[in-house]
């Protein structure tokens, strides 16, 4: 179990990787903004007594020179706990000004965190309150929504799929069409679009199609807080086979269920850098900065979203 102490720190880590990434919204400059990010985040795992080990992060270490996988963090004085990183969910949202762009990070103890490689995964997510294991990436896109449909008490097209734009999803994108299944496309930022499906009024009843192994697993860490589900495929290239089993990935064409990816305590943070569907971005002003936070706990059931001014 992690102790509850930990949540503000580790809040106060994202809240921090959002005002890194702050100066640069809007101005153009993707790289600057992940950079702001980065080393405010790093700065201030660096300061909490655990110690961490980064599992999920900017790249290997001849990739990135902060936050890369394996990299240890904090005061190296406490307890050891695995964290799954990304300062700055949505780079190209924060460049642009576009909303939902947000800092996040998620935490289990040693071992807990499925160490997913830099690459694709196949998703399929849905809420809280229906069977386990409901949907399967084995089954057709018809099977995956006639059950959803069923267990929802819902009409077909009275359904709701949130669906990365991309080329790539078009025999998904056809074959919701000719079921008449309503879909949300999002351009980037898959993590939210995952945790689209939570709530008791969710905007959608599935997310479906490939997005990124690592946003994977950090969407499975907040599920496993919140009651749903996911079941994923990394896709493995030739190319990326070594990484992989580097990581300790030796079943390449596993399923990967919630449980699998992470198991045991959990914590997530997520803190807006612009303002978007899981959170509000963060306000800059003269002598302060007011961050909005979406957390959670599952040992201590703390499910919050929470606003903090900050001097600067």
């Amino acid at each position: 179990m992690i102790h509850k102490d930990f949540l503000d720190k580790f809040i106060y880590s994202t809240e921090m990787a959002a005002y890194g990434a702050a100066p640069f919204i809007g101005k153009n400059d993707k790289n600057a903004a992940d950079g702001g990010a980065v080393d405010q985040m790093r700065s201030a795992l660096n300061d909490i007594d655990f110690n961490g080990k980064i599992v999920i992060g900017e790249g290997e270490m001849d990739e990135a020179p902060m936050l890369y996988i394996g990299e240890q963090v904090g005061k190296q004085n406490g307890p050891e706990l695995d964290i799954a990183v990304d300062p700055l969910e949505g780079t190209k949202f924060t460049a642009r000004g576009l909303g939902n762009a947000f800092s996040v990070l998620a935490v289990a103890e040693k071992g807990n965190l499925l160490s997913a490689p830099d690459t694709y995964m196949d998703k399929i997510v849905v809420g809280s309150n229906l069977p386990k294991n409901l949907l399967d990436l084995d089954n057709s896109i018809e099977e995956n929504i006639e059950i959803i449909a069923g267990e929802k008490n819902k009409k077909i097209n009275e359904l709701n799929v949130c669906l990365l734009k991309r080329l790539r999803h078009s025999k998904i994108i056809s074959s919701l069409e000719k079921m008449s299944v309503k879909i949300n496309f999002i351009t980037d930022g898959d993590i939210a679009g995952a945790l689209s499906v939570i709530g008791e009024n969710p905007m959608n009843d599935v997310y479906l199609g490939s997005g990124g192994a690592p946003e994977g697993v950090v969407t499975a860490a907040a599920l496993t807080c919140l009651g749903g589900q996911i079941q994923g495929r990394l896709l493995i290239d030739s190319a990326d086979e070594a990484r992989a089993k580097k990581l300790g990935i030796m079943d390449l064409k596993k399923k990967y269920n919630t449980e699998d990816m992470v198991s045991g305590d959990v914590i997530f943070c997520a803190t807006g850098v612009t303002d978007g569907d899981l959170v509000k971005g963060i306000v800059i002003q003269e002598k302060s900065f007011v961050t909005n936070t979406f957390a959670l706990h599952k040992s201590q059931n703390i499910n919050i979203k929470i606003t903090n001014t900050h001097k600067k």
